[in-house]
């Protein structure tokens, strides 16, 4: 059966580190208050120069030159973001320039967190149907300039960065599964409550720090810890394979207390899971894929080992899908 199988991959991160005790020097936080609560001792935050698009085509780039595949070839541009460079255009279209793509088709999907699983099944499903052979999936984040510096509870969980993944067709492997979900009546628990329609950009709302993001912690922690094991399990139960046949988990780095409570409910070991939110943060739709990037850059994931990508963010949304990674993949470096 025709599937889309991962064949590269690429991330990009910025440069500037930036560490608790910095954030502590600007806030009323501690490097213990942080580490304590989130597992993250560190963020990566974008330079002035920075956008989302230009960290996108930089991941997309390593990843199509990972796969050894030509801009040329990629018949469909999917880019995950909730933090494009502007509301309009699509941050898709200006990476596809910048990757040099001048026809192909270009979609930003903004899901929040939960973007780039979604953007890895609409993949799935434009190479299942036969509509498309190659698509590059991206997921990015720039969320550093969304934060409100008077709030603790969001400033110091999030950072910057970017993932890619080039899918190809495969008869054999690939996707086996998915699971996607939204209850929208939690869409108030992760918001940024002016910048659209609804609340437009005011000066009395920029004084209030309205235009930035904010976060109901406790509701959003309740959820992920029931979601992110039943999402995994729910798709499990829809592919051929069992949490024993797992290689590697890899969710979404929002917390590391809420991944090793999802870990232990799965009764998987700390070898079948992914973290690297200790030198990220929370980067929002490109959390899943620099892990993921990162795991097959290490070798912590290889050629025919079965994965389980989950991740939940605002909306309140979810997804979870399990992908066996070909027999022969490129050699990390």
């Amino acid at each position: 059966m025709r599937t889309a199988s991962i064949t590269g991959w690429g991330h990009y991160v910025p440069e500037r580190v930036v560490t608790n005790d910095e954030l502590a020097q600007h806030m009323d936080t501690s490097d213990e208050w942080i580490r304590s609560r989130s597992g993250i001792r560190e963020r990566r935050f974008a330079a002035d120069n920075e956008t989302t698009a230009t960290m996108s085509v930089e991941s997309g780039r390593r990843a199509l030159e990972r796969a050894g595949v030509d801009a040329a070839e990629v018949d469909l541009l999917l880019v995950a973001s909730s933090s494009p460079d502007y509301l309009t255009p699509p941050v898709s279209s200006q990476v596809q320039e910048g990757l040099g793509m001048p026809t192909t088709g270009a979609m930003q999907l903004t899901v929040g967190c939960t973007g780039f699983v979604y953007a890895v099944v609409t993949a799935q499903q434009f190479i299942q149907t036969g509509a498309c052979d190659t698509v590059l999936v991206i997921g990015t984040e720039l969320v550093s300039r969304w934060l409100s510096w008077n709030n603790r509870s969001t400033a110091v969980l999030f950072g910057d960065g970017s993932g890619a993944v080039v899918m190809q067709a495969t008869d054999t492997g690939g996707v086996r599964s998915h699971v996607l979900g939204s209850d929208g009546t939690g869409a108030e628990h992760i918001i940024v409550p002016a910048g659209g329609v609804a609340e437009p950009i005011t000066h009395a709302r920029v004084d209030n720090d309205e235009p930035t993001l904010e976060m109901n912690g406790r509701e959003v922690f309740k959820f992920a810890t029931r979601i992110m094991h039943s999402a995994v399990t729910e798709a499990l139960e829809a592919s051929p394979y069992t949490t024993a046949d797992i290689d590697l988990l890899v969710p979404h780095q929002a917390n590391a207390r809420i991944i090793r409570y999802a870990a232990k409910e799965l009764g998987l070991t700390d070898q079948q899971v992914y973290m690297n939110v200790d030198r990220y943060g929370n980067t929002s739709a490109a959390s899943v894929p620099l892990a993921l990037s990162e795991a097959l850059e290490t070798g912590h994931a290889g050629p025919g080992d079965t994965l389980a990508l989950v991740a939940f963010g605002a909306g309140l949304t979810w997804g979870a899908t399990i992908i066996d990674l070909p027999d022969t993949l490129p050699t990390p470096g």
